[in-house]
């Protein structure tokens, strides 16, 4: 399908809108995931994007220039993908998209094509976030390889040698953790995540701070290793999501950190489900 495209991701926590044309995306913008967020609500942040993109308050990506995203935000979007892992919010961002575009949008989910072998019991239960993920670290990186989203939660994917889905791992992310000590213990604080002074902190928020930061990047450094024998080779590591910048300095491991990796597995699952017109 020529023209315009929009790429919505929408997390636990955040939404990541994203404009591409002929399979690049130009610009990004994020936005705070609002639970209770309207249809219309949904076309106004939609709307606002495009409006900052024509601007040039939305920064082109890669070798995107100002002028082609000012060019291609003037148009009207001819489609748009959506990933989802907040139900409560899918049918609000595509009915917006829907209204904005006058088509209905691919939505990721049981039955898109993504091009990827499964290995998981029933890939029904993967999230689309983690399939869009998965699609474009592939393209990008080859296999084998680990993939790693640092948001609400952190998951860990592994792609093996031959290049199929082998399953992976969801735990706590770092901010649900800091949460949890504070609300579970009573005498800890909330802290805010982000680097610790130090290895061994020498108050309670740095100690807390301390184990919760390094503590991710030792989980990660460890996994990495143990699905590396697992596998019997050595996988590319590739971070995502809000904190992967944070931890990518810390780990043993070489990573790649790659903000756009969703939304480009966006644009690349709507290449794979519509037809050209």
């Amino acid at each position: 399908m020529a023209g315009t495209l929009l790429a919505v991701d929408i997390g636990n926590a955040v939404v990541q809108v994203g404009l591409a044309r002929d399979g690049r995306l130009l610009a990004r913008w994020e936005l705070a995931s609002t639970p209770a967020a309207t249809e219309d609500e949904a076309l106004l942040a939609l709307d606002g994007f495009l409006r900052a993109a024509r601007e040039g308050l939305a920064a082109p990506l890669g070798d995107a220039r100002p002028d082609e995203v000012a060019r291609a935000a003037a148009e009207r979007p001819a489609d748009a993908a959506l990933a989802s892992v907040v139900p409560a919010l899918t049918g609000s961002w595509a009915g917006a998209a829907r209204r904005l575009t006058g088509q209905r949008p691919l939505v990721v989910g049981p039955g898109v094509k993504t091009g990827l072998r499964m290995g998981y019991k029933d890939p029904g239960e993967v999230g689309a976030d983690r399939i869009a993920d998965l699609v474009a670290a592939r393209e990008t990186y080859g296999a084998p390889l680990i993939v790693v989203d640092l948001g609400v939660a952190t998951t860990v994917e592994v792609v093996d040698e031959e290049g199929a889905f082998a399953g992976g791992l969801i735990m706590p992310g770092l901010g649900l953790g800091a949460r949890a000590l504070a609300a579970e213990a009573a005498r800890l604080p909330e802290v805010e995540v982000r680097a610790p002074e130090a290895l061994v902190g020498r108050s309670t928020a740095e100690a807390m701070r301390a184990g919760i930061v390094w503590g991710e990047a030792a989980r990660l450094d460890g996994l990495a290793a143990l699905i590396a024998e697992s596998l019997g080779c050595e996988p590319a590591l590739v971070l995502s999501g809000k904190d992967a910048g944070l931890i990518a300095g810390l780990l043993r491991h070489e990573a790649a950190v790659d903000e756009t990796l969703a939304l480009r597995g966006l644009v690349r699952l709507h290449a794979l489900n519509r037809k050209p017109r």
